[in-house]
C-alpha cells in the first residue's frame, strides 16, 4: 500500500512593503475576564457577583440535558465577557442574548449549511457567493450569541462539502486567500472583464468573519488587511461584536495599527460592520432603568463605547455599519430599534440592514414570523428622519439577500391568493453574476411563517424563483 504524502504549501511571504508596515504593528494584551462554559456556574467558579446570573432551576435544566441530544452547548457554547455582563445583569433582553435556554434544543429543526454556502467555497475559509468574498478567520468570539448565525462554526460540527466529504468548516489561510484572488481576477482579465463560468467581474471586495476578527492580536489583523490589499482587494470589511461585548479592544494600539495601514495601503477602504442588537449595549441607563438624555440632543452612552465609535467616526477613509436580526425576546420592540438607530446615525454608525432570523439549527427558539418583524421594523422607523431609516429588512435564501418589501394589511382585491394580504420580496443580491437581482415575488399573507417554508402553498408571483424547488 502506498501512503502518499500530503503536499507542503509554500508559505506566504509578504512584499517589502507589508513588511515595513507589519514590522510597526505593536500587540496589546487584554483581559476580557471571560468566563467559558456552563459548568463554570454550575460548580459556583464564577466570580461571586456573576453567581445568580443562572438561577439554579435553570441551571439544573441545563444540566439535565448535558450529554443528550439535547445538550444546549452542543448546539452553541456558553461564553460570556465582564462587560457584557455588567450590562446583562440589568438588562433582560442582553440576558437573552447570552444566556443559554433549554429552549433553543426542544426542536432542532434547521439547516446544517444555512444558505447553501458550502457550495461557493473554492477553497478552504472562503465564501464566494456574491460579488464580495467573505472569509473565516477565526473561529470564535469574546461571547455568543445565543441566536448566532454561525453557530456550526463555532461549534465546530461537521459539515457535508460539494465533494460528499463531511468536515467542520476551515479557517482561511493568507496564502490560499491571495492565490485564490490573484487567480481568480487575472481570468476576469483574460475574458474582457468577466468570468467565463460565474459571470462575475473582478473580486474587489472582501468581508474578514469569523467568529470575529477582532479577538485576533493586532499583528494577525495587520497581516491580513495588507495581504489583501496586495492581492488588488480595494475594500475590506470587519464584521465584529466587540464593540459591544469588549469595547476596550479599540485601543490606542488598534488605532495605531489602521492609521499606519492607511499611509501605506491609502487606496485600500475599511469598512467595520458592527452589531449592535439593542439599545442596552451601548447606553447608559438611571436608577429607575431608564435612557439618560443629554443636554443639547442624544442619550448618554457607555464610556468606552462612546470613546471607541467617536475614534472611528474620526477616520474618512473608514466607515462603520450596523446590522442585527430581529430575535424574540431581545429586540423585536419597535421603541428599542427607533432608538437604536436614531443613536447610531447620531454617531456616525450607519443603520444597514436588519435580519429576519436564519434556518440555523434550532431557529424557532429564536425567529420571529416573518411579517411580524417587517411590522416591527417599519413601525420603529416612523419618526425617523430619511437618513436614520436606511436599513431595509433581510431574510437570506439559497439564491442570495431578499428584501422584505411590503405586507400588506388589507385584501388585495383581484389577487387569486391575496384574500388576506400579501407580502412582497425582492431579491437584494445574487449569486454569482445575480442574474435575477431586482426581481420579485408576490406571496399571500401567513403570519405564522417564520422561514420560506411557511408560505410553500401562498405562492402568487415567482418572477425571482425563490420558491422554483419549494
Amino acid at each position: 500500500m502506498t501512503i502518499q504524502t500530503p503536499i507542503k504549501k509554500p508559505k506566504y511571504i509578504p512584499s517589502e512593503r507589508e513588511k515595513a508596515f507589519l514590522n510597526t504593528v505593536e500587540n496589546a494584551k487584554y483581559d476580557r475576564q471571560i468566563i467559558a462554559g456552563i459548568k463554570k456556574f454550575t460548580e459556583g467558579k464564577v466570580p461571586e457577583d456573576m453567581q445568580g446570573f443562572y438561577s439554579p432551576e435553570e441551571l439544573q435544566a441545563l444540566e439535565d440535558l448535558k450529554g443528550t441530544g439535547l445538550d444546549v452547548e452542543a448546539r452553541m457554547p456558553v461564553k460570556i465577557t465582564r462587560h457584557y455582563f455588567d450590562i446583562a445583569k440589568n438588562s433582560k433582553p442582553i440576558q437573552v442574548l447570552v444566556k443559554a435556554s433549554p429552549a433553543e434544543t426542544y426542536d432542532l429543526d434547521g439547516s446544517a449549511d444555512p444558505g447553501n454556502q458550502m457550495s461557493y467555497s473554492p477553497v478552504e475559509g472562503l465564501i464566494h457567493k456574491y460579488e464580495l468574498g467573505l472569509i473565516y478567520v477565526v473561529g470564535t468570539c469574546s461571547a455568543h450569541c445565543r441566536f448566532c448565525y454561525r453557530e456550526e462554526l463555532i461549534a465546530k460540527k461537521d459539515i457535508e462539502r460539494e465533494d460528499g466529504t463531511v468536515a467542520p468548516k476551515g479557517m482561511a489561510q493568507i496564502g490560499d486567500i491571495v492565490d485564490y484572488v490573484k487567480e481568480h481576477n487575472k481570468i476576469v482579465a483574460d475574458n474582457g472583464g468577466r468570468h467565463p463560468d460565474t459571470g462575475r467581474e473582478r473580486l474587489r471586495e472582501i468581508l474578514m468573519s469569523g467568529g470575529d476578527p477582532l479577538v485576533l492580536a493586532n499583528k494577525n489583523i495587520a497581516q491580513w488587511l495588507a495581504a489583501l490589499s496586495e492581492a488588488g482587494i480595494e475594500s475590506i470589511r470587519m464584521g465584529t461584536k466587540e464593540l459591544a461585548f469588549y469595547p476596550d479592544r479599540f485601543d490606542d494600539t488598534f488605532f495605531d495599527m489602521l492609521d499606519k495601514f492607511h499611509m501605506a495601503y491609502p487606496e485600500t477602504k475599511l469598512r467595520l460592520m458592527v452589531h449592535f442588537n439593542h439599545p442596552d449595549e451601548f447606553l447608559k441607563k438611571d436608577e429607575n432603568g431608564d435612557y439618560i438624555p443629554v443636554p443639547g440632543g442624544g442619550l448618554e452612552w457607555l464610556e468606552n463605547t462612546k470613546r471607541a465609535v467617536v475614534r472611528l467616526g474620526q477616520r474618512e477613509w473608514l466607515t462603520v455599519d450596523n446590522q442585527a436580526p430581529i430575535i424574540k425576546g431581545i429586540n423585536n420592540d419597535p421603541d428599542a430599534l427607533r432608538i437604536m438607530q436614531r443613536e447610531l446615525k447620531r454617531n456616525k454608525v450607519e443603520n444597514h440592514y436588519f435580519f429576519c432570523g436564519r434556518d440555523i439549527i434550532g431557529h424557532k427558539a429564536f425567529n420571529v414570523p416573518i411579517e411580524e418583524a417587517w411590522r416591527i421594523l417599519n413601525e420603529s422607523q416612523k419618526g425617523l428622519s430619511g437618513v436614520e431609516t436606511h436599513a431595509r429588512l433581510s431574510i437570506t435564501h439559497y439564491k442570495g439577500k431578499t428584501e422584505v418589501v411590503a405586507v400588506s394589511n388589507k385584501p388585495a382585491p383581484g389577487i387569486p391568493g391575496g384574500e388576506k394580504g400579501v407580502v412582497i420580496l425582492k431579491l437584494l443580491r445574487g449569486a454569482a453574476d445575480a442574474p435575477d437581482r431586482g426581481k420579485i415575488t408576490i406571496l399571500g399573507r401567513n403570519p405564522e411563517a417564520i422561514w420560506f417554508s411557511g408560505y410553500n402553498d401562498r405562492v402568487i408571483y415567482d418572477e425571482a424563483g425563490l420558491f422554483e424547488e419549494a
